[in-house]
């Protein structure tokens, strides 16, 4: 028998895979990639020393629009719609569970944890909208939720289950000495949605942007942030690595912003909307971030998308105390 696992690299996840194997069952895991969760090396590294099979799963596109964009029960804090997403990957773990021939499902999610989104009430509903109700077992609490269907045909013994609850750690960490576990990342969201910073980047650019693409999600992700105009995004590269980042991210259209005779950043101005505006007032914010910065004027180079230059400007490098509010 087999049971398809949602897998983060996390303890709770891993735990939960050996509790389930500890039975006999083989466990695969699969983990969901979007532009905000699912690309830390570490998922990878957790299965391999586990010796568990992963699958990684793209479903970005069909996340952006029917989950990120359109959350049947709201989002949290941020702009993290916790109860539509959780059930929309279940939905398609189950689905895979399905096209592979496994039985049942496996979370390693703690009652209490998170008080939103992993109380009782929550984890009914993200049933309900998996599609997949009765399937779903969460190892680690299971003795504090009803019996599901794997326990209750005798698939698994209930007793060999948990009953853990709440935020503390101690339980997990003893299990995981038990099964041999000694290398998992400290507890975190893992989800950008959930960071302010990042979040607050997102809402501004879907003002403009109706269903942003791969480019523009990764670009929320580095730089200094400057709207120039309404639907003007100017992106500057605080180090060497993002102005590299920059450029690859670079799409026809977009204009990199770079000094032409002393060192500096690099910058990625993106129009989402066609309006008139200050190309000088950009590059001079650029010059801004350069060692051109306290010259009395700057030369400025207008490349397009693939790095070839369209022409110079003259500029005068903002000071600080007129350098707009990043975003």
């Amino acid at each position: 028998m087999k049971a398809v696992s949602l897998f983060s690299g996390g303890l709770d996840s891993q735990l939960a895979c050996q509790l389930i194997r500890k039975q006999g069952i083989e466990v695969i895991a699969v983990c969901f990639q979007t532009p905000f969760f699912g690309n830390n090396p570490s998922i990878q590294t957790s299965a391999a020393r586990l010796g568990i099979d992963l699958q990684v799963l793209d479903i970005s596109e069909e996340y952006i629009r029917k989950i990120l964009l359109a959350p049947r029960y709201g989002y949290g804090k941020n702009l993290n719609p916790c109860i539509d997403c959780h059930g929309f990957m279940l939905n398609q773990a189950g689905n895979y569970m399905q096209d592979i021939g496994a039985s049942f499902l496996i979370t390693g999610e703690v009652l209490g944890q998170r008080p939103m989104s992993q109380n009782k009430s929550s984890l009914q509903l993200v049933e309900k909208l998996s599609g997949y109700p009765g399937l779903i077992v969460r190892p680690l609490s299971a003795k504090l939720l009803p019996p599901t269907i794997p326990e209750q045909k005798g698939w698994i013994d209930r007793e060999q289950l948990l009953d853990l609850s709440g935020r503390g750690r101690t339980r997990q960490m003893a299990l995981a000495e038990e099964f041999g576990i000694t290398d998992y990342p400290s507890p975190a969201g893992g989800c950008l949605l959930t960071e302010p910073g990042f979040a607050r980047r997102l809402k501004t650019l879907l003002e403009y942007r109706e269903v942003p693409d791969g480019s523009d999600t990764e670009l929320l992700k580095i730089g200094r942030h400057f709207y120039v105009a309404p639907g003007v995004l100017l992106v500057v590269g605080r180090n060497h690595s993002e102005n590299e980042r920059l450029k690859r991210l670079a799409k026809e259209g977009d204009v990199l912003i770079k000094m032409s005779q002393r060192p500096g950043p690099t910058g990625l101005l993106r129009q989402y909307q066609s309006i008139a505006f200050d190309m000088t007032y950009a590059a001079a914010i650029v010059a801004r971030y350069s060692d051109a910065k306290s010259l009395p004027q700057a030369e400025a180079k207008l490349l397009d998308h693939e790095g070839q230059v369209q022409s110079q400007l003259t500029v005068v490098p903002l000071p600080p105390e007129l350098t707009p509010a990043m975003v």
